[in-house]
Order: structure tokens, then C-alpha cells, then sequence
């Protein structure tokens, strides 16, 4: 419900001699690599890829091809759905480059290992070719192999064997006797141990396994281990538990202010007005500076579940919002109204039902504005408002009583629905001068003074043939 006081995260992507803005839609976690999709004012749709925070490289594409990388990470990964404050984070700097393609993985080695360098490949495929990224990685594994690092050569042909199962020399060379002890390490090891050769593959697995329990905690303890503040919390978000909100409130306000935790814990469907102490004050300064809705739009969501302590600040936002706010999010006021029925304000509650009954006879007919207003009937019955309502109900199907229906559309300031009521009876009783007379008022109440004065002239016409008979 507050998501439309949360701002789209705006990216500027530069690529060559041109400059385009777009604004982020999505973005996937995959253990350390973060995919995020940007969309243009053309719909041109552009992609990133970023390693451990860092952008590796990205471009526009017509269209992500299935089994990519980016394709696996937007179904496998964790995908946070703009607009979301995590984005921000999620994205170092909001001005990226689009880089040569030719120099990229000369730059790459300035940063990253050869190991890294190789898995960054594989992330690559939808802007590089296949065979262009597997002559990469198979330059890592000779290096290796030449140096007499087994181990490492062996931990490359893996990568290339998950990035290209079909591949044959790679299959080969993975199942060749001289890996066998390396295949017997993976598979009789422990997580700890493999952690201490390959931190990579064990971040992989249990990412990619994080529905196991045992996996999931024991790569948060990985990303604790070395301050991953930001896939923590991401990782928190996908499966959060309201048992940790103090750890992961620490943790967040690293990274984000605390009105955009209130709302990342809002989307994950925890009540940050039961968990969070500092919540409260955080309204109630939106209310300091006269922020009434926005306020109200972080409440509602769990109006139905406010702490009692939140009463005043309830009132207070009932005693400043306007009947249009309130109308169209009727279904959570309608429940403030049995929290907060002030019967020593009963001059204020008449006359926010009044607002609302105006807004809503705006909107709709009056058989829906009756049906919707029926819950604060229930709670407050004597409301003058309410029964105005249910006598217009009555005469609505009355042509005898038309006046009557049109003086209350008046009195509710629909002006254009007692025209209709006065011309009605105007036609039935055309020498009575009263429907007339009030037809110039409702158009003088419009503003329209040239079809007020008509009606005025028609009015005195009729009352002067009267008087002539």
C-alpha cells in the first residue's frame, strides 16, 4: 500500500557517445552475483551483472534466452520487484558504463582471481558468445594444469562442466583417472573442509540449496564470516523469521534508513509496529511534518493489528485526513471506525462521514454508496448522515418524490443529480415554479451563471402568469 511513496531506483547508462536513463524493474541475487534489469523511457531493456558488488558488464537485450545465466538467475535466484529501497543497495553506483568487450577480461584480472574469473564467464552467455567464453575458461584450466595445480585445474573443468554439460572434451577430461582423488574429496568431505579449498563451490551449493535448513545456515555463516551484510539480508528476506528482527535490524540499518526497513519488513509480512520499538517514532514525525498520508499508508497495512499504544497517533490521522484519502481505502477506515469512535468527538466523526458520503456519490451510484456505507451505519446508528442516506434510498424509486431526493443531492453537493431530480419534476408539474427555482440555485452552486440566469428568468415567467390568472 506504501509502495507509491517509495521511489523507483533510476540508473544512467552510458554506452559510447550516447546517454539513456531507465528505471530498475527487477534484480536477482545469486549467491555473491547480482542480475539487474533496467527498463527505458523506449522500453528498451538493458542488463548488468555484477560480482561481490562490483558491475562486471552488461548491455541491452530484445530478449533473455532460456537457460542463460541471467534466465536461471530470475527463476533460481532471489528476485526483489521494484520498487523496493534493497535495489539501492543492491546497485554500488546509479551511473554505469556500458565497456569494451574486447578489454573486459584483460580488466577482469586486475580485480579478480583466475578461479573467479572463470565462474564470471559463465554468468556472461547472453552478451558473449558460447564458444568464445569456453576457450576462456579452458585457458584458466591449462594454466593451471601446466603449473601442476590439480586442484584448482580440477575446480575449473567442474565450472566448465555445470556451464556446458554437453561439452565432450570437458566431460572427458572431469571423469580422467588423474582427478579421481579430487572427485573422492568433493563427495566424502565435509562442508567445512571443502570450504578451506573451494569457498566458491561451497557458496554455489548452498545457495543453490538454501531451502535445506542446514544449507541455508551454514551459508549464512559464510556471509557472516565476511561481512556480506547485503546478501544476508537478502537472504533474510527471502525466508525471514521474526525471532532475528533485532540482528537483521542491525545489519539493515547499514544499509538502508529506518523508514525503508519499516517497509521491507511490511512486504515480508511482519508487523513492524509489534517488533520494531522505533517504528513508532518514525510516525509519528511523518505526522510531526504534516505527512498525514503517508503515515496513514505505512499503517494500514496492519491497521488490523496496531498495537494500543498507536490509538493517539490513529486519531490524530483520522482528525487530518481528507474524505477523498479516506474513500479509497474505505475497507481499512471502516475498521478504524470500530477502533476509534470518538463519542465525545461526535461532531467530528458526522462530519468526516458527511466528507465521505460527498467523495463517494462523486464515484458511484447511491445504491453502492449505501451498500458501502452500511459497516458505519453498524458502528455508529445514529449518525444524521447515515439515515439521509437510507431516506434517499426510499425515494430513489419514488417518482412522486423526486424534490425531496433531489434537496438531499443537494444537500451532499451533487449538484447534477438534483438537476436531474428537479428537471423530472418540473416536466411532471410544469407551472410549479419551485423546481425551477431550484434548478437556478444547483447552477449557480456550478458556477454557471448564464444557465442560472435562464432559469431564473423561467422561474419568474411562471410566477407571473400565476399571478395574471
Amino acid at each position: 500500500m506504501y509502495k507509491e511513496h517509495i521511489r523507483p531506483t533510476e540508473i544512467s547508462i552510458k554506452d559510447k557517445k550516447y546517454k539513456v536513463k531507465g528505471n530498475v524493474i527487477r534484480a536477482a541475487v545469486f549467491a555473491r552475483t547480482n542480475v539487474i534489469e533496467v527498463l527505458t523511457a523506449d522500453n528498451e531493456r538493458f542488463y548488468f551483472i555484477y560480482f561481490k558488488n562490483s558491475l562486471i558488464y552488461g548491455d541491452k537485450l530484445d530478449k533473455v534466452e532460456e537457460g542463460s545465466f541471467i534466465n536461471k538467475a530470475f527463476h533460481e535466484g532471489i528476485v526483489i520487484e521494484s520498487p523496493h529501497p534493497i535495489l539501492n543497495a543492491l546497485i554500488p553506483n546509479q551511473s554505469v558504463s556500458i565497456q569494451n568487450k574486447n578489454k573486459l577480461f584483460t580488466q577482469l584480472q586486475i580485480h579478480y582471481s583466475l578461479k573467479e574469473i572463470a565462474y564470471i564467464a559463465t554468468t556472461l552467455d547472453s552478451f558473449f558468445d558460447k564458444d568464445e567464453l569456453v576457450k576462456i575458461i579452458d585457458k584458466v584450466f591449462f594454466h593451471y594444469r601446466r603449473s601442476g595445480k590439480f586442484m584448482k585445474s580440477f575446480q575449473i573443468i567442474q565450472i566448465l562442466h555445470d556451464f556446458v554439460p554437453s561439452l565432450k572434451s570437458a566431460n572427458e577430461r572431469l571423469n580422467s583417472q588423474e582427478f579421481n582423488s579430487y572427485h573422492d574429496f568433493y563427495k566424502s568431505s565435509s562442508l567445512p573442509s571443502i570450504l578451506k579449498k573451494d569457498p566458491l563451490f561451497v557458496e554455489l551449493l548452498c545457495f543453490q540449496n538454501r531451502s535445506n535448513p542446514e544449507m541455508r545456515v551454514f551459508l549464512e555463516d559464510i556471509f557472516t564470516k565476511q561481512d556480506c551484510l547485503l546478501e544476508l539480508l537478502v537472504l533474510w528476506i527471502e525466508s525471514p523469521k521474526a525471532e532475528s528482527i533485532k540482528k537483521y535490524t542491525d545489519f539493515a540499518l547499514q544499509l538502508v534508513t529506518m523508514k525503508e526497513w519499516i517497509f521491507i519488513l511490511g512486504e515480508v509480512n511482519i508487523n513492524p509496529y509489534r517488533v520494531l520499538p522505533e517504528a513508532k517514532s518514525i510516525i509519528e514525525k511523518m505526522i510531526q511534518e504534516d505527512n498525514y498520508e503517508t503515515a496513514a499508508l505505512f499503517l494500514l497495512n496492519f491497521i488490523h493489528d496496531l498495537p494500543t499504544s498507536y490509538d493517539a497517533i490513529l486519531n490524530s490521522l483520522w482528525g487530518n485526513l481528507n474524505a477523498g484519502f479516506v474513500g479509497s481505502h474505505l475497507d481499512d477506515f471502516i475498521f478504524m471506525f470500530q477502533q476509534l469512535v470518538p463519542e465525545d468527538h461526535s461532531k467530528l466523526l458526522e462530519q468526516k462521514i458527511f466528507q465521505l458520503a460527498v467523495i463517494l456519490l462523486e464515484e458511484h451510484d447511491l445504491k453502492e454508496v449505501h451498500e458501502k456505507l452500511l459497516p458505519i451505519q453498524k458502528i455508529h446508528p445514529y449518525s444524521a448522515v447515515i439515515r439521509k442516506m437510507n431516506n434517499m434510498l426510499a425515494l430513489l424509486e419514488d417518482p412522486d418524490q423526486m424534490m425531496e431526493l433531489g434537496d438531499y443531492y443537494a444537500e451532499f453537493k451533487q449538484f447534477d443529480k438534483a438537476i436531474d431530480c428537479f428537471f423530472w419534476e418540473m416536466e411532471l408539474q410544469p407551472q410549479d415554479p419551485n423546481p425551477v427555482q431550484k434548478i437556478s440555485r444547483m447552477y449557480q452552486h456550478k458556477g454557471m451563471v448564464k444557465e442560472a440566469a435562464t432559469y431564473q428568468k423561467v422561474y419568474e415567467q411562471i410566477k407571473s402568469n400565476q399571478g395574471i390568472g
